[in-house]
């Protein structure tokens, strides 16, 4: 019996797979160093199906001690560099299972990521020749059917132009990383004598660089007064807005002036126009659309709709989420996926009611993926309880398909002309003619309705309500999570797996805070320094550049080497200057760092004294924090708080109504973040008090 290895990136994949390729649909689950695998069969041939757990590889310095610049790299087991990985008995496990195997398949998720892990697996694992003789299976969902179709039309090699795209951007970002990140850390250690982590990429300077333009273009914006006339008239004792065709009145006279002249007049309608709006279907969700929608509608971050969309993809509800297309192909069964939804309730009339139809056709989008498809369902349904968020994403996820193959909508727009002492008003109506694709996207359809009474020329109507406001311009808004992914997307720097973590990355940094996300004194003096000393690093140009280089790879036009040695010559300059103004740099970013600090553990203002702050203090004999007045070292106040001795605490940036202590923000490893008032003998938590308690609280000090 011929032995197969087959190498897959998580567990419940391999499961998956393991069930797909066993000729009875049920392998054996067994593990080797506690490492799960399954056993299957299919006639002559005994599959091995294992999970390399993610990267089980990854890249450090060759040799050399803690400095820079560092241009000598290696694959290394991750394990030896992250202590805390749990992977080392998935190493050693998967070099156990490989010694009798003849033949090995790559079945880990079909994009750059996945090819490098299962290459990664067998050449460091298994052996160069593991290699050669390796097949690649490919797919875009895990459900059966894909399974064995993607098994039987497996590849006879490895996809390696993908491999080597993905080995050079591993490559090319690890030393942009470590070494642009060691010569921000060292020069303020070198510098003064402090240490504290900082980091700066290939992506995270120019995306840490638009934030923070944003930001100056908000701080030296001038407001500029303008003012509107705001009026409303009432048909059949139902009221009705008047828009004024003038939408921003300069000077203040003038707006008064039509205020007094139609307050309470009559008007008369001169003209009446409608027109009729053809509106297309949605186009399928590529990643960057599912979070933008996920964000819009339930205001989930990128790395929640990800990590969502990824458990629904393992769960066989829904296809490959890291796709950037937006088109469904013609191999997509889209019958046999609507059939699998009509067994489900709430979706049984409307995939019926598609079934009917002589043919279905989904909308493409522009934006296509040779790797994947648009992410859609595939038919099968929850076998489980899904969370909240996974449940929202799959309905969301549902209906847009089922969105796509709709008619377009038909909108009626009307606008009546209403002329008010020489004055024009305007009456807008918005409606509904047909639903079309709109009934399939309920209830994630965003319109407004106005419906108008019936109306003729010549009508007469009463302004019943006049008044003249006045505003102010408004700068651009920051951005929120969304919107900055969209812009890293259309300015083409970074990927679809790696933009979230981008972000993820500025926000644990301290670099921006916030959902209207807005960069901190740290990251805007990060920024600052870097403009003056080597502003190569903010370039958006560079950047697209590299990836521009990695997609040639991937299509077999340019040399992986070639590329990485590119990298280290572009990088050389860089670093030189920057050690030549090492002191320098490591001044400004000390002084930045520790505003920063000072700013981060302020809490809020003492209820006690009222002059004085809380803020987060070290006792300096036990090593513990509690929270104090900025007072106490006057001798003018006394108030302190204890405070949980392990987890991230932030300033909820409110005051409790109750005792006027200020709220905070717990968040701990592993735990959802608790909102509480810090004072513990608050009267508000006599009720609440075990719910609120936390154990570490008892490992507290309080400064009296």
């Amino acid at each position: 019996m011929g032995k197969v290895l087959v190498v897959c990136e998580k567990p419940t994949a391999a499961k998956r797979i393991a069930e797909a390729l066993d000729e009875r649909g049920k392998p054996r689950a067994l593990r080797e160093m506690n490492a799960p695998y399954f056993v299957a069969q299919l006639g002559d041939l005994e599959f091995t199906v294992i999970s390399a757990l993610g990267h089980l590889f990854t890249l450090a310095q060759s040799r050399g001690s803690w400095t820079y610049p560092v241009f000598e790299v290696q694959w290394v087991p991750a394990y030896t560099v992250d202590k805390e990985s749990q992977t080392r008995n998935f190493v050693e496990a998967i070099g156990n299972l490989s010694s009798s195997v003849e033949e090995y398949i790559s079945a880990c998720d079909y994009d750059v990521e996945g090819s490098l892990i299962a290459y990664n697996v067998l050449r460091y694992i298994c052996g160069e020749e593991s290699v050669k003789k390796a097949y690649r299976m490919r797919f875009s969902t895990l459900t059966r059917r894909d399974l064995q179709k993607a098994f039987e039309e497996r590849m006879p090699t490895l996809d390696f132009p993908v491999i080597y795209a993905g080995k050079a951007r591993h490559e090319a970002d690890f030393l942009f990383g470590i070494n642009l990140s060691r010569a921000l850390t060292l020069s303020v250690k070198r510098a003064t004598g402090n240490y504290k982590t900082l980091s700066i990429g290939r992506v995270q300077g120019p995306t840490l660089n638009f934030i923070k333009e944003r930001e100056e273009e908000i701080r030296s914006f001038v407001p500029e007064p303008y003012w509107v006339v705001e009026a409303e008239t009432t048909i059949d004792g139902k009221k009705y807005p008047l828009e004024y065709s003038e939408q921003k009145i300069p000077k203040k006279s003038r707006a008064e002036d039509i205020a007094k002249a139609c307050r309470g007049a009559e008007g008369t309608i001169t003209e009446i126009a409608s027109r009729s709006i053809t509106q297309p279907p949605p186009t399928p969700f590529s990643l960057g659309d599912l979070q933008r929608e996920a964000y819009s509608l339930f205001k989930y971050s990128p790395r929640v709709t990800l990590n969502a969309a990824e458990q629904l993809y393992l769960d066989a509800l829904i296809s490959y989420p890291r796709t950037s297309s937006q088109r469904i192909p013609p191999s997509i069964d889209i019958k046999g996926i609507l059939n699998g939804l009509a067994k489900e309730t709430a979706y049984r009339s409307l995939a019926e009611q598609l079934l009917s139809r002589p043919s279905l056709t989904s909308r493409q989008g522009t934006k296509d993926d040779p790797a994947h498809p648009a992410v859609h369902p595939t038919g099968n349904l929850p076998e489980k309880k899904l969370t909240q968020v996974q449940a929202r994403l799959f309905d969301l996820v549902v209906r847009r398909f089922m969105a796509t193959l709709g008619d377009p909508a038909l909108l009626k727009s009307i606008r009546a002309d209403v002329d008010v002492n020489g004055y024009l008003f305007y009456l807008r109506g918005r409606q509904t003619e047909y639903q079309g694709w709109m009934q399939f996207y309920e209830p994630y359809v965003r319109r407004e309705e106005v419906v108008l009474p019936l109306l003729k020329v010549g009508q007469r109507i009463v302004v019943t309500k006049l008044e003249s406001v006045g505003k102010f311009t408004s700068p651009l808004p920051r951005f929120n999570p969304s919107s900055l992914l969209k812009l890293m997307e259309d300015v083409e720097i970074g990927t679809k797996a790696t933009r979230t973590e981008i972000i993820d990355t500025l926000f644990k940094r301290g670099y921006v805070a916030g959902e209207s996300v807005s960069i901190t004194d740290l990251g805007f003096s990060i920024v600052e320094t870097i403009r003056k000393y080597c502003p190569e690093i903010l370039s958006v140009e560079m950047t697209r550049r590299l990836e521009e280089e990695m997609d040639l790879i991937q299509l077999g036009k340019r040399d992986a080497e070639e590329v990485v040695k590119e990298t280290v010559e572009t990088l050389k300059p860089i670093l030189e200057e920057f050690k030549a103004k090492e002191k320098l740099i490591g001044v400004e970013l000390n002084a930045a760092l520790r505003a920063s600090q000072s700013k981060e553990n302020v809490l809020g203002p003492c209820p006690a004294c009222k002059t004085g702050v809380i803020r987060v203090i070290k006792n300096r004999s036990t090593g513990k924090r509690f929270a104090g007045c900025s007072n106490y070292l006057k001798g003018t106040c006394k108030m302190s708080y204890p405070l949980p001795q392990t987890g991230k605490i932030e300033s909820a940036r409110r005051s409790c109504p109750v005792c006027g202590a200020p709220i905070i923000k717990l968040s701990a490893s592993g735990r959802r973040p608790m909102t509480f008032c810090i004072n513990f003998d608050c009267p508000s938590k006599k009720e609440r008090r075990k719910e609120l308690a936390v154990p570490s609280l008892q490992q507290t000090d309080r400064r009296e």
